[in-house]
């Protein structure tokens, strides 16, 4: 599987292109409405034919650009059942599998920042949105977040995978742009060397952020999968 990471600076969100190299189907994970013709460039250019729009969970930083690129492309777009989308083609639960050529995409449910969170992978990465990022994980003081629920989809799920695994994240604020899951159980400074959940909890509960600038129109913009006409 090849793989694209392209970002948004105003958002600090990562969005990825893959493609199975023989077939050319590709999907793109975690779209940003600002940046739909630059993904359009690269696909054209690429030469790839877009199954997929995959969402890790519903955003309340950025809008989706999903909804305008399933127009251009005529992709399915991708969320887990628990986000009680209506504008989605397809709703997940663990364990489904998509296919790009003979390629695998697996899903795996890793709630916690919200209660929707998929981590998806692919032989040697797993694209964990933003319930793991680099040295960091997300927060889970909304959208349903939960401490214990993240604290297991982390250390029971993802520090399960092999520990080669590349983690490519749904985010970063510090210009890191990937990792491995051998790295984060040992330096990610949220969860990682063994943390216990009342250790972890104690962090999360006293992180103090401030919400999302865009959190009031990103969560219904992307319950419409970014298509704001409709």
């Amino acid at each position: 599987m090849k793989i694209r990471q392209l970002f948004d600076y105003d958002t600090w969100t990562y969005t990825y292109l893959i493609w199975d190299e023989a077939t050319k189907e590709a999907a793109v994970i975690d779209t940003v409405l600002e940046q739909v013709e630059r993904d359009l460039q690269h696909i054209t250019e690429l030469g790839l034919t877009v199954k997929y729009l995959l969402e890790t969970h519903v955003h309340a930083d950025h809008i989706t650009g999903a909804g305008p690129l399933r127009k251009k492309t005529s992709a399915q777009i991708v969320i887990h059942k628990n986000s009680g989308s209506e504008c989605a083609d397809i709703l997940t639960s663990e364990g489904d599998v998509l296919k790009l050529g003979e390629q695998e995409i697996r899903v795996l449910h890793t709630p916690g920042h919200t209660d929707n969170d998929s981590t998806y992978l692919i032989e040697g990465a797993a694209f964990t949105g933003d319930a793991l990022l680099i040295r960091d994980c997300g927060r889970t003081d909304f959208q349903l977040g939960s401490n214990e629920a993240l604290y297991h989809s982390i250390t029971q799920k993802l520090f399960t995978l092999p520990e080669s695994t590349i983690v490519f994240p749904g985010h970063d604020y510090r210009g890191l742009s990937q990792s491995t899951i051998a790295e984060e159980r040992a330096f990610n400074t949220r969860i990682g060397n063994d943390k216990s959940l009342e250790e972890f909890s104690q962090i999360m509960d006293n992180l103090n952020l401030p919400n999302p600038k865009r959190i009031h129109i990103a969560v219904p913009g992307n319950l419409k999968c970014g298509d704001l006409e409709s």
